[in-house]
């Protein structure tokens, strides 16, 4: 007969396994929709970026002036598409800049499935194409949020972009799990591990962060530590009651209207 404590084993080592071969669609949430109501008030291209496996990636790209004005890429989170962000382009369209957005594989109905490695793919593709537009790498504004925060941070090192936003990021994918999962190996079982802290030396542009006090999904220890480690020059945005959606309010926005201006 089992015993007890060879019944906890078991099921232990049960959901170890189960997170193990899952941990990518607990991760990745392609399918969530929070914001499909909202209307977009912006003018945009719907552009298809060649990545090298031969698909395509799904962006929106709004112009005023590519010759005279900075280009915002928006790297977005794990969870739904690009519908989801338009109240936030809403508002980004206001500024004196152009903006492309574009879909990961396998989200907004591109082929793919995402992983850490694929989604830098899907970054560094989007960068080139735009390069292909003839926009100077100085001219570009990389924005990540959440999950887009560390492909952003990737992208960026070593890089001469304007300038880098980063809104509700995390330290590294590994401590986002312990804080989930203490009872765990994280570092063992995890295959994406976004690694942040650990690239920002490589990041040496004007950064500015954002992270709310009352994030429930990312804590914002994590967004202030980022903020700690990054490379002069560096702004934070840390408003005290905002969740880890951020209220795109007055005061968010003319922190967002600082930055252009400084960069």
């Amino acid at each position: 007969m089992f015993t007890a404590s060879v019944i906890i084993i078991l099921c232990y080592l049960l959901v170890v396994v189960f997170v193990f071969f899952y941990q990518r669609n607990l991760l990745y949430h392609p399918f969530e929709n929070n914001y499909s109501t909202d209307k977009a008030n912006f003018s945009y291209k719907e552009v298809f970026i060649p990545v090298s496996n031969g698909n395509s990636l799904k962006g929106w790209f709004h112009t005023k002036d590519l010759n005279n004005k900075k280009t915002l890429v928006f790297f977005h989170g794990n969870a739904g598409d690009l519908r989801n962000r338009i109240y936030k382009l809403n508002l980004i369209k206001d500024f004196d800049i152009n903006f492309l957005i574009v879909a990961y594989r396998g989200f907004s109905g591109n082929n793919g499935k995402p992983t850490e490695i694929g989604l830098y793919e899907d970054a560094r593709s989007t960068l080139n194409w735009l390069t292909k537009q003839k926009i100077k790498e100085g001219q570009i504004i990389i924005y990540g949020e959440s999950l887009g925060t560390g492909v952003s941070i990737e992208v960026a090192q070593n890089k001469e972009f304007a300038g880098i936003i980063l809104e509700s990021p995390f330290t590294s994918m590994v401590d986002a799990g312990k804080f989930y999962y203490p009872y765990l190996p994280v570092s063992l079982l995890l295959k994406d591990k976004y690694e942040t802290v650990k690239k920002l030396k490589n990041v040496n542009i004007p950064i500015l962060v954002m992270h709310g006090k009352k994030d429930k999904i990312v804590p914002f220890h994590m967004g202030k530590q980022v903020f700690q480690k990054a490379n002069t020059p560096k702004f934070s945005y840390f408003p005290d009651n905002d969740d880890h959606m951020m209220d795109y309010n007055k005061d968010l926005l003319e922190t967002l209207s600082n930055f252009f201006k400084s960069i």
